[in-house]
């Protein structure tokens, strides 16, 4: 696997257009947990973070993705956390131990130590346009997910399944784990450890699930 060279550090333009982008998220935040998304305008949120709507749109393509920037961003910090595994790690748990970094992170929190996000989550269950953009940000990060394995494994990930079996596998257990935890209600701060132990039951439970399946032997007599 090839090193990962450390990112640039950002320039001033660069550093302006992340402020921008996350007063937008963050107004996006506000108003769709005020209001609900069907009741909230681009250009209201565009004007609570004090900034033109054709800039809104050079940032995101509508207000959901913009409320749930954060899950983009949270994504992209698991990517990247994958990529700096041990190159001898077996898939699964490269990201296994990749996710369990990224809840062990106190200096950048995950979006489950950030006030609100239970109500979010919540809403997006019922919300179409919300559970839409929720789903095409996480398949986004997904199939990045799947070209880091498949670099990983030295293979193509459009003719070998194995890099899609495991991200697909890993990423729905997260998913679901993730769930669970926005479902049982309560504190984000007391409820930051219960959401890692819930992630580490879920891949327990899947690796259990897996070898209880594996059959002894392929051939049927």
């Amino acid at each position: 696997m090839k090193a990962t060279e450390p990112p640039a550090p950002e320039d001033r333009r660069q550093r302006k257009a992340r402020r921008t982008r996350d007063a937008l998220a963050e107004a996006a935040l506000d108003l769709i947990l005020e209001r609900g998304a069907a009741a909230t305008t681009v250009e209201e949120i565009a004007e609570r973070a004090d900034v033109t709507r054709r800039t809104f749109s050079r940032h995101f393509a509508g207000k959901e993705e913009a409320a749930l920037d954060f899950v983009r961003g949270d994504g992209d910090r698991i990517n990247d956390l994958l990529r700096d595994r041990p190159a001898g790690e077996p898939p699964l748990l490269a990201y296994r131990l990749a996710v369990r970094a990224w809840l062990a992170d106190r200096e950048n929190p995950a979006w489950h130590l950030r006030p609100r996000m239970r109500r979010l989550l919540a809403l997006v269950d019922r919300d179409p346009a919300l559970f839409a953009a929720y789903e095409r940000i996480r398949v986004d990060a997904q199939e990045e997910s799947i070209r880091i394995i498949a670099d990983r494994l030295g293979t193509d990930d459009v003719r070998d399944l194995r890099p899609a079996v495991v991200v697909d596998a890993a990423a729905g257990v997260l998913t679901a784990a993730l769930r669970n935890w926005a479902r049982r209600g309560g504190d984000p701060e007391s409820g930051a450890a219960d959401l890692a132990a819930l992630v580490e039951q879920a891949y327990d439970a899947l690796v259990s699930e897996a070898a209880t399946a594996a059959p002894h032997s392929t051939t049927e007599k």
